[in-house]
């Protein structure tokens, strides 16, 4: 049976950044709500459930060597990675943005009248949630992945951490992609989808092009430690634990 038939929404994400656009033009959401098999998916505006498989057949079929496999790549590398685009993007946008949004709701809800209400809570709650979520990963969680990694690698027994096992905290920051997940939704239904209206100023229409990217970025950055870093670091938690005994020696059966 074709894989596209049998695999998840996550699992073909997981293989090909093309299929990941794909999903984006398409609107399925590949992160959080991932772990649905792509026959499940019910497309919108019926679009033509075809035309996707064969896109994502020839983006799967079509994969160039220079794009980086991601179910590979050492842990620690996937971290930088992550690290290095993915927080540093939030960190930089996310105060642009709510400068942006104050901006415009200021002047907007004066000449226009009620213009994005909520928005700006909506936005400030977000924005807390993932410098917490963010710190948490590089100051915990990362670290932690990094020690199973090294300990596997060298063929030592793993160091005792303070959660127990990393599925403790993994959980917890995928409870926290859950939620900016829903935070995404609500600017996206409170803007419209991103509408512009013909009388927007230039920065309004640089606060909607941002949020959308924000949305694009954000559901990338969640794919990729919801369904190829935390899976992985899970994996080899369990591995090394299996090999090896309580006092350190390897199991052999």
């Amino acid at each position: 049976m074709d894989r596209i038939e049998t695999a998840t929404v996550a699992e073909i994400a997981a293989e090909s950044l093309a299929a990941v656009r794909i999903f984006e033009k398409y609107g399925i959401d590949y992160c959080c709500g991932g772990k649905r098999p792509l026959k499940e998916i019910c497309l919108p505006n019926h679009q033509n459930a075809s035309v996707l498989r064969e896109e994502l057949k020839a983006a799967l079929e079509g994969k160039t060597p220079r794009e980086q496999d991601w179910k590979s790549l050492p842990l620690h590398r996937l971290i930088q990675h992550i690290v290095a685009v993915h927080h540093a993007y939030l960190r930089r946008e996310l105060p642009a943005l709510q400068a942006r949004l104050g901006k415009v709701y200021s002047v907007y809800n004066q000449r226009y009248g009620p213009t994005l209400a909520g928005l700006p809570e909506v936005f400030a709650e977000l924005r807390a949630e993932l410098e917490s979520h963010m710190r948490k990963e590089e100051e915990i969680l990362f670290p932690a992945i990094r020690a199973i990694e090294s300990a596997t690698d060298a063929g030592r027994p793993l160091p005792p951490l303070p959660f127990g096992t990393i599925v403790n905290p993994i959980h917890m920051m995928q409870a926290e992609h859950d939620a900016a997940g829903v935070g995404l939704n609500r600017i996206r239904e409170i803007t419209g989808n991103f509408e512009i209206p013909e009388y927007a100023c230039v920065t309004y229409k640089a606060l909607m092009s941002g949020l959308a990217e924000l949305e694009t970025d954000l559901h990338l950055h969640i794919h990729l430690e919801n369904n190829v870093l935390f899976p992985r670091a899970n994996r080899m938690e369990m591995a090394n634990r299996s090999m090896y005994r309580s006092n350190g020696k390897p199991f052999i059966e």
